[in-house]
Formats: C-alpha cells, structure tokens, sequence
C-alpha cells in the first residue's frame, strides 16, 4: 500500500475522479439545467489540482522546482476562485 502513494498512483486516482466528476456535473446541467455551471465547477477543482500535483511531485521526489511550480499554481487558482464565489454573493 506505501508503494502505491509513493509512486504517485493514489495522487492520479483522485484527480482521475475529479475529472469524472466535473464530467458528471456538466452532463446533470446540460440535461436538466439545474446544477454548478460548469466554468464555476473547472476554477473551483484548479486549486485542489495544483495542489495535488504538488503532492504527487513531492512524493515522487521530483525537484523542488517543480513543486513549487505547482504550488505557485494553486494561489492564483484559489484566488480565482474566491472572486467568482465573492462577486456570486
């Protein structure tokens, strides 16, 4: 089970479901109308992305460049975020 994080694969399982899901929501708005529009839905998962990426990084011991590239891509993400959610209000 430890080799399984390591290598990363727990890190693609998630963001694979988090791709299914976005998925998902597109499909319940597109047929019902009803539901996070879909734009809403992609900047809210952006941040959780980075982050994850930043962790799949981290646990395959790639450099810490590219950690922090990813991390640096999660602040404007969630602060994207923030702003769609603060002007919704």
């Amino acid at each position: 089970m430890g080799s399984w994080f390591a290598s990363g694969r727990a890190v693609d399982c998630i963001l694979a479901l988090m791709i299914v899901e976005v998925a998902v929501l597109v499909l319940i708005r597109k047929t019902t109308g009803r539901g996070p529009r879909p734009l809403n839905q992609i900047v809210s998962l952006l941040a959780g992305a980075a982050l994850l990426l930043a962790l799949r990084a981290a646990l395959t011991a790639q450099p810490w460049t590219v950690v922090a590239a990813c991390l640096s891509l999660a602040l404007p993400a969630h602060l994207w975020d923030l702003a769609r959610r603060w002007s919704a209000v």
